[in-house]
């Protein structure tokens, strides 16, 4: 029992997304430069809304939250891998994938609820724009980000506690760059079909009420806009949306690719391709699809410029 126990926290080896190849260093390289775009793009969203008193609104604070996640994702992920590839290890702790685990998890279904919350907000603002102070106070505003952040967090808990529970065999490599679920769980050495149905379960309903929430709102805001007569109007009510619905569009996608499938159907590269779009790729698309097409944000952005230029 002991000799198991002491096996179970042994170190995991992450294979990582890069080789010693020139081609791979080229693509490190553009690696690290995503990701500096990714912290920079964030950090300036979250900044911006907290520095300008226009971007206080139930809105903004929303965006503020979905930044924050897409900061620590990018955090959770690439930072650990950059440190292994440049010091030539492989290896993380047991405790480190368990941590690493939870977070991402965590982030992920936060986030999940996040968008679905905030086409909720984009609703009132175009359906009811006249009661929006009240549906859509700050009240309401904090206690979405709050359901977000609390129930995505004790759903990733229990499963990290479980999955980490299992016995885990072999090598411990994972052909991946990260401790995501689907490489987690190849290395457990019992039958886990019932466990795996359960989380196969769980991750369709996290990713389908979310999805019918966002249809039934863009449903709705769709009927609003074009009972609308004036055209300005109509251009308003779709560029309110329009940057959300990307958004949305890229982030169910990339889940829907990466835990939709069937374990059979499912590989080690197309598992990288879609952890490496949605833990990446999406967190440093947000803040700049948010800032060039939200004229809100960038007439902050324009304002903290010219405050710059004029205290220098």
């Amino acid at each position: 029992m002991w000799l198991r126990n002491q096996t179970s926290l042994a170190d995991f080896i992450l294979e990582g997304l890069f080789d010693d190849s020139p081609t791979h260093l080229f693509l490190f390289c553009l690696t690290m430069v995503v990701y500096l775009v990714a912290l920079s793009g964030n950090t300036l969203t979250i900044l911006l809304i907290c520095v300008d008193r226009g971007l206080h609104t139930p809105m903004y604070f929303l965006l503020s939250q979905l930044s924050f996640m897409d900061l620590m994702h990018v955090c959770t992920t690439i930072p650990k891998m950059a440190t292994n590839y440049l010091s030539g290890r492989k290896s993380i702790s047991f405790l480190g994938c368990a941590t690493q685990h939870f977070l991402y998890l965590s982030l992920g279904g936060a986030e999940c609820l996040l968008l679905a919350l905030m086409s909720y907000d984009r609703y009132v603002a175009i359906c009811h724009p006249l009661r929006y102070t009240v549906l859509m106070s700050r009240k309401v505003a904090l206690m979405m980000a709050l359901t977000s952040w609390l129930g995505a967090s004790l759903n990733s808990l229990i499963h990290t506690v479980i999955l980490m529970h299992f016995p885990f065999c072999g090598s411990r490599k994972m052909y991946h760059f990260y401790c995501e679920y689907p490489a987690v769980v190849k290395l457990v050495c019992v039958d886990v079909t019932v466990y795996e149905t359960t989380v196969y379960i769980c991750s369709i309903v996290l990713l389908l009420l979310p999805i019918i929430l966002v249809s039934t709102s863009y449903g709705f805001i769709l009927h609003s806009v074009i009972e609308m007569r004036s055209a300005g109007s109509k251009r308003n009510a779709f560029a309110t949306c329009s940057s959300h619905f990307i958004v949305v569009s890229l982030w169910f996608g990339a889940c829907i690719f990466s835990y939709m499938r069937p374990r059979s159907q499912r590989t080690p590269l197309q598992d990288k391709v879609g952890s490496v779009f949605y833990s990446i790729i999406t967190p440093t698309l947000n803040p700049l699809i948010y800032t060039l097409r939200n004229k809100d944000v960038a007439k902050a952005l324009r304002k903290v410029l010219r405050r710059g230029i004029i205290t220098q």
